[in-house]
C-alpha cells in the first residue's frame, strides 16, 4: 500500500511539472511574440536578459536552501552552456520570424530528432508504437512548411537549427544530470551563467548594446517590465525542463511544449 502511495504521489508531481512547463512555454512564447512585434527588442539580448534572471532566480533559490550547489568541473558543462545559448537564440529567432503556429508545428519536429540522436549514439531502443508516431508528426511540419502561406526561408533556416540543437540540449542535460549525479538546479545553476558569458561576449558582435534598439537602449517602462516578465517565465520555464528531463526522459519534453 506504502509503494502504491509513493507511485502516485511521483506520478502526481510528474504530472504537476508537465502541466507547469506547458503552460509557462505557451506564455512565453506569445510574450516573446509581442515584445519582438511591438517592442523590437534585440533577440540575442533578450536571451542574455533570460539567462540572467535564471541564475538570479537559483542563487535566490539556493539562499533560500532549497537547494544545496554541488562543485562541478566546469569543462563538464562547457558544450551543454553552448548548446543552451543555441537551443534558445536559434528558437527566438524562429518565432521572430515565423508565425506562431509555423514556430511550434516546427518544434513538434524535436521528437523525432531527439529519437534518432538517442538511438544512433546513446543505442536507445523504441518501441514500434512510438516509432510510427513520427510520421504523421514529420509530415504534418513538412506539409504545414511547405503551404504556409507566410513562408519565410529564412525563418525556416533557424526553425530546422534551433530544432538540432534543441534536441542536443536535451539530450545532453538528460545524459549529465545522470553522468554528475546532479538535480535539475544543481545542474542549471552552474550552466546558467556560464552561458551568459558566453552570450554577453557574443552580443556585441551582432547587436547594438547602447543607443536605440541596442540592450542599453532607452527602451520604454513597459518594454522594460515585459522583458523582465519573460525572463521570470524563462526561468521557470528552464528548471521545469531540467526537472521534467531528470525525472522522465527528454522525449517527454518534446511531447509536452
Amino acid at each position: 500500500m506504502a509503494s502504491l502511495a509513493d507511485r502516485m504521489r511521483g506520478n502526481g508531481r510528474i504530472a504537476a511539472g508537465l502541466l507547469l512547463n506547458l503552460l509557462v512555454s505557451i506564455c512565453i512564447v506569445f510574450l516573446n511574440k509581442w515584445i519582438y512585434v511591438h517592442h523590437g527588442f534585440p533577440n540575442m539580448s533578450l536571451t542574455l536578459v533570460h539567462f540572467v534572471v535564471t541564475w538570479l532566480g537559483l542563487y535566490i533559490c539556493q539562499k533560500l536552501d532549497i537547494f544545496a550547489p554541488k562543485s562541478l568541473p566546469p569543462s563538464k558543462l562547457l558544450l551543454l552552456a553552448l548548446s543552451f545559448c543555441g537551443f534558445v537564440v536559434f528558437t527566438n529567432l524562429s518565432l521572430q520570424n515565423n508565425t506562431i503556429g509555423t514556430y511550434q508545428l516546427a518544434k513538434a519536429m524535436t521528437t523525432p530528432v531527439i529519437i534518432v540522436i538517442q538511438t544512433l549514439c546513446y543505442k536507445k531502443t523504441f518501441s514500434t508504437k512510438i516509432q510510427l508516431t513520427l510520421i504523421p508528426i514529420t509530415l504534418g511540419v513538412i506539409l504545414n512548411s511547405y503551404y504556409d502561406v507566410k513562408f519565410n526561408f529564412l525563418g525556416m533556416v533557424f526553425a530546422a537549427l534551433g530544432v538540432l540543437v534543441t534536441s542536443l540540449y536535451q539530450v545532453w542535460v538528460g545524459a549529465k544530470q545522470h553522468e554528475l549525479q546532479v538535480n535539475s538546479m544543481q545542474l542549471l545553476y552552474y550552466q546558467a551563467p556560464m552561458s551568459s558569458a558566453m552570450l554577453l561576449v557574443a552580443v556585441p558582435f551582432f547587436e547594438p548594446v547602447f543607443g536605440e534598439g541596442g540592450l542599453f537602449g532607452p527602451w520604454s517602462v513597459s518594454a522594460l517590465l515585459m522583458v523582465l516578465l519573460s525572463g521570470v517565465i524563462a526561468f521557470m520555464v528552464n528548471l521545469s525542463i531540467y526537472w521534467i528531463i531528470g525525472n522522465t526522459s527528454p522525449v517527454t519534453v518534446t511531447q509536452n511544449v
